[in-house]
């Protein structure tokens, strides 16, 4: 692509505005600043479209969402869908508003409905909202956890899940197809307005969803009797999670609910925090404080589109707040609710348990003690959602009671078909107020846990490299692994490897060779000795390579020893 002459285009085409060419304007000379706006389009993956805010094919603006609204809008009519009308739902970040607005008028100058939320709502409420609409497609406004200069563009279909395929792969291909930005159809919000095209959706949707979520309660009795004494520390982190996090405590009826006031309101520029991400023990610097004041059973923090959750919970014995991984909070929930059904006589002879491929070992043992099926998908929560849809049409004969990936992202019930973090909030809590009755914290009763089921722990490292050089050499990473097989790692030995790109499966210990059972992905994964294992693969949505890791110690110490060791030598691979 000659990027001068896209930038030269951008700054003299009429279906430009000024402030846009006035902003490209400022970066004349700037050669470097030109070539990395103009060098490539901002690629719609198959999540949709991620990228820092400003003018140029490989940014954020209203024109790369309209082309990638314009895409989504020719798929939906190819598919014959567009009578039954597009969700569309918004987070704090900066433009969001705008964007979510132009999405909304692109696929109304096509003529297809729109139902879109009046203020900043959840991920997971637009994934219930587009289904109790039964619409065929949603849109989210939000790049997620990244830092304050980036937004992003999700598309779900009809079953409430992110794009699978074919419908992934049918939208890229359309949006692909757009290479004038002239194309793209637009309107002004008052005709769309007048045509009934573009409506308004609310507090109705709120209401609904959050009968949804009180459905999902498994011992409301606990909860009246650990509620006025369990005091909860929450922050939204300026993010959509403040008013949908505080309704549920409050209608489970939790008394002592006490909100970060610096990092309440939304504001897209995440001025406490910089990088919003929950996994980052930093962003809870504020809430620890207020803990601390306020002696604190738990910790709850929500990131900008309230899909992830970041916990910490007091140990009894030291009085000190401990940070749990999106791997120990998603086993604890797994286990309460699974532990918590089979009291109550609710669990399902097939019910399953669905977790990706990164997501801890430790699942596995917990899925075994209740006689569930444990089945594993690709990284990403829509295949999780993806394996619901299965069940619900009979393709396979299972019942889901949970799912959840290592990133901070689990799904109690099937109201939604992403992650959750406000039926989280309100699980963790649930089982907190369980535990509480019994003298322990939540701390408390992970350790129960490691006792019982093994001294697993997880990490990842990720290795960020920008612009065409990263791309290139993250491409050579994984390119000399495959023809570099790793055959141990820390002085673990690899008893099998396998390459979801190729689909190739090799067992070095019979040296069997096979084929994996899971949809291409540029993922390779390896298998170690007593139930530890590897996996490498580039990031779907940031510039990076992703090495994740899962060791199992027979004490804490031996644990943590181990996982330092291992986490050393997988920084070799990089």
């Amino acid at each position: 692509m000659d990027y001068m002459k896209e930038y030269e285009n951008w700054l003299t085409a009429s279906c430009f505005d000024e402030e846009t060419k006035k902003e490209l304007e400022a970066i004349k000379g700037n050669d470097n600043e030109i070539k990395d706006r103009f060098y490539k389009s901002l690629e719609f993956g198959t999540g949709g479209l991620r990228g820092v805010i400003g003018a140029g094919i490989n940014r954020m603006n209203i024109y790369t969402v309209r082309r990638a609204s314009q895409g989504l809008a020719n798929y939906i009519i190819k598919n014959n869908g567009q009578d039954k009308g597009v969700a569309i739902a918004f987070d704090s970040r900066n433009m969001s508003i705008e964007f979510s607005r132009e999405a909304a008028l692109t696929l109304n100058a096509n003529g297809i409905k729109t139902y879109r939320f009046d203020t900043l709502r959840p991920t997971p409420e637009l994934s219930f909202a587009l289904r109790y609409l039964h619409c065929i497609a949603g849109i989210v406004v939000t790049a997620s956890h990244n830092p304050p200069e980036y937004n992003g563009y999700k598309v779900y279909w009809e079953d409430g899940a992110q794009v699978t395929p074919p419908h992934d792969t049918g939208i890229i291909a359309e949006v692909n197809s757009i290479e004038d930005f002239s194309l793209c159809k637009t309107m002004s919000l008052e005709d769309a307005t007048k045509a009934g095209l573009y409506n308004v959706i609310g507090e109705d949707i709120d209401k609904v969803y959050n009968d949804e979520l009180m459905k999902l309660v498994l011992r409301p009795e606990v909860i009246k009797k650990a509620a006025d004494d369990m005091t909860i520390v929450y922050t939204p982190l300026h993010g959509t999670g403040n008013l949908p996090v505080r309704r549920i405590l409050d209608t489970l009826g939790f008394k002592k609910v006490y909100v970060v006031p610096e990092q309440e309101l939304p504001d897209g520029n995440f001025p406490t925090v910089g990088y919003p991400n929950p996994e980052d023990p930093n962003v809870f610097k504020l809430a620890l404080a207020l803990a601390e004041k306020v002696d604190a059973d738990i910790i709850l923090a929500t990131d900008p589109d309230a899909d992830r959750l970041g916990v910490f919970a007091k140990d009894s014995k030291t009085g000190e707040y401990k940070a749990f991984t999106g791997n120990m909070s998603g086993t604890l929930m797994c286990d309460y609710e699974l532990s918590a059904r089979k009291e109550l006589g609710l669990l399902p002879s097939n019910g399953a348990v669905v977790k990706t491929i990164v997501t801890s070992n430790m699942c596995d043992v917990v899925a075994e003690k209740y006689g569930c099926t444990l089945i594993e998908t690709l990284t990403g929560f829509k295949y999780i959602g993806e394996q619901i849809k299965l069940f619900e049409e009979g393709k396979k004969d299972n019942t889901y009671l949970f799912g959840y990936e290592e990133s901070y992202g689990c799904l109690i019930g099937t109201h939604a078909r992403d992650k959750d973090a406000v039926a989280a909030v309100m699980g963790l809590c649930e089982a907190a107020a369980y535990n509480k009755l019994q003298g322990k914290s939540l701390w408390d009763r992970m350790i129960e846990m490691y006792e019982e089921y093994g001294y697993f722990r997880e990490g990842a490292v990720s290795v960020t490299m920008k612009g065409i050089d990263g791309a290139e050499k993250i491409a050579a990473i994984l390119d000399n692994l495959r023809k570099n097989p790793v055959k141990e790692l820390a002085g673990v030995k690899v008893i099998e490897a396998r390459d979801y790109k190729l689909h190739t499966v090799e067992n070095y210990v019979t040296g069997e060779k096979g084929v994996t059972d899971l949809p291409e992905s540029n993922v390779l994964y390896y298998v170690l000795e007593d139930n530890m294992w590897c996996c490498v693969r580039p990031s779907g949505t940031e510039p990076k390579i992703k090495f994740y890791y899962g060791i199992k110690g027979k004490d804490m110490a031996s644990a943590n020893e181990l996982y330092d060791r291992m986490g050393e030598a997988i920084r070799l691979l990089g």
